[in-house]
């Protein structure tokens, strides 16, 4: 992999040969992230402390866009090394703040021209959606929960970034991509988890303009002895159907974490979040198709490439 840096002046930087690196995708938040380390000579200094982007490159394809955070010199053992890290694109609206506002019907695409365009970021899809009400954008919340908190309550899906850094605003849709994991496959480790904590047994809405409040209830996890409530409460003038989504939406997200599966195999960038993986391990009596949620990829030279899954659902 090829490690690429751009300067707030617009100037591009192929870095040295990596030493080591790992790539995290997730496409949505928690952002992606990246770090990288190289040999490091005086004459990259003014580069480095004007790096502003990042681009992650494998055999020519663009496997990231993200920002620099921070880089690092050190002298050490090992000689004199550098390394550079960050997250993906989404952390522009995460580390900004919106100004408290109030709009009337709006559509998709003007929450993203008033709170994603400013910063930089291209969008690449816009799903077709209109608030029926009245959308309000709290003091204190980031660019990131402005955007999030429309698609969520009025379209029921969460932004979520493509690997070159576009904003994909649109519900997401099975990427068409699969990878099979049996038992003849060179499985370096495998861990399957379980976790209630967090698992909603109920949303309360509440719109307090009205009065009124809409309950959604999770009854599989009700009957093995959950108790874990949400009260969320929505923007005035919301309707009953904004109100249930909204509860059902909880609750869906809530479920998600609860039985994760991660997986580690050689190799690098073998799938990405939206790809399907169908799960074969009879030793550990996993089967099913699961969900791809992060894939991480890592080289150094003494261990070589490899990459986790994090898969859910199945």
């Amino acid at each position: 992999m090829t490690g690429r840096i751009f300067t707030c002046d617009h100037r591009v930087y192929d870095l040295p040969e990596l030493l080591s690196w790992e790539v995290v995708h997730t496409g949505t938040v928690p952002c992606d992230s990246y770090s990288v380390t190289f040999l490091y000579d005086k004459s990259m200094a003014e580069a480095l402390r004007l790096a502003a982007g990042f681009a992650a490159i494998d055999r020519g394809t663009t496997m990231l866009r993200a920002t620099v955070d921070e880089y690092a010199v050190e002298l050490g053992a090992g000689g004199l090394t550098a390394a550079v890290a960050g997250r993906g694109y989404a952390a522009r609206l995460l580390d900004n703040e919106s100004r408290p506002l109030t709009y009337q019907e709006a559509t998709l695409a003007e929450i993203v021209r008033c709170h994603v365009t400013p910063y930089g970021i291209t969008a690449g899809e816009v799903a077709d959606v209109r608030a029926d009400s009245v959308y309000t954008v709290p003091a204190g919340v980031s660019q990131w929960r402005a955007l999030e908190g429309f698609c969520r309550t009025y379209g029921g899906f969460s932004p979520r970034f493509s690997r070159d850094g576009k904003l994909l605003a649109a519900p997401e849709r099975d990427s068409g991509r699969r990878l099979s994991i049996g038992e003849g496959d060179p499985v370096l480790s495998c861990t399957l988890r379980e976790d209630h904590y967090g698992v909603l047994t109920e949303a309360l809405v509440i719109d307090k303009t009205r009065n009124a409040y809409y309950s959604v209830k999770n009854e599989d996890m009700i009957r093995r002895g959950g108790q874990c409530r949400r009260v969320i409460y929505t923007p005035g003038q919301s309707t009953w159907d904004a109100m249930r989504y909204t509860g059902e939406y909880q609750i869906r997200r809530s479920k998600e974490d609860e039985r994760t599966v991660t997986v580690r195999l050689p190799g690098s960038f073998l799938a990405f979040p939206g790809d399907r993986v169908d799960l074969r391990l009879d030793r550990m009596g996993l089967s099913g198709t699961f969900r791809v949620a992060e894939a991480a990829s890592t080289f150094s030279a003494e261990r070589g490439a490899a990459a986790a899954l994090t898969l859910k659902g199945g």
